[in-house]
């Protein structure tokens, strides 16, 4: 397959949508979200949003450094109750099933630094559908309302994507190890897991944010090298 950017264009003109249909029909064996499934699951997100305020996404990997969607303001943000963790095998997109990889997803405990979007209300249903493509499609991912903290104090209620942990691409256990030795070698049509990699750490550190444990995993992939 060609080489594949989600960018907002690749989004609007159908091209990833088309992409992973191609994805569906080569891993029949994979369960992929229907239409009418992704439409259920984006109107029960929206019933608990009032239209008339603008809506708040919360970014902890790749949409922190490639949104691909509009917004009105962006903070740094803590969530507590997940963290990031490289738990979600790719077989397609940043792997295949010769390179396998690694993508990034919140799972359950400790606390995560990200970045909180603002959507202006207006806007809210047409950028959550590109979201929706990007993200929920697979079925690895679960929208959440979750609450967390803007880097000026403030509480910000916010959607998130947060692991489906019965998905049977989940790593509920994986080693320091494993998981460098994955983000190493793991490339698909979408690119590289070392180059996701560090672009989150360099994206986090431009915000003056840190995580101890992506840079534990960098060090172990040079450790190996």
């Amino acid at each position: 397959m060609s080489p594949l950017r989600i960018t907002r264009q690749s989004l609007l003109d159908g091209t990833l949508r088309a992409r992973q249909q191609e994805y569906a029909a080569a891993n029949p064996g994979m369960r992929w979200r229907t239409e009418a499934e992704m439409a259920a699951l984006l109107e029960g997100i929206l019933a608990a949003h009032h239209p008339a305020e603008d809506l708040h996404v919360f970014g902890y990997g790749s949409l922190i450094w490639n949104p691909a969607f509009h917004f009105e303001a962006q903070m740094p943000a803590l969530l507590r109750g997940w963290h990031r963790r490289f738990c979600l095998k790719m077989l397609v997109g940043r792997g295949t099933p010769e390179t396998p990889g690694l993508m990034l997803a919140l799972d359950h405990g400790g606390a995560v630094k990200g970045v909180a979007f603002r959507i202006a209300a207006a806007a809210v249903r047409a950028e959550l559908g590109l979201l929706w493509q990007r993200e929920m499609y697979g079925g690895a991912y679960h929208a959440r309302w979750v609450k967390g903290q803007g880097a000026d104090g403030s509480v910000i209620r916010a959607v998130t994507f947060v692991i489906n942990r019965s998905h049977p691409r989940y790593l509920k256990e994986i080693s320091l190890e494993q998981t460098a030795a994955l983000i190493a070698t793991g490339c698909g049509d979408l690119g590289s897991c070392r180059e996701y990699l560090e672009n989150t750490i360099s994206h986090l550190r431009d915000l003056g944010l840190e995580d101890t444990g992506l840079n534990r995993i960098k060090k172990a992939m040079e450790k190996q090298v």
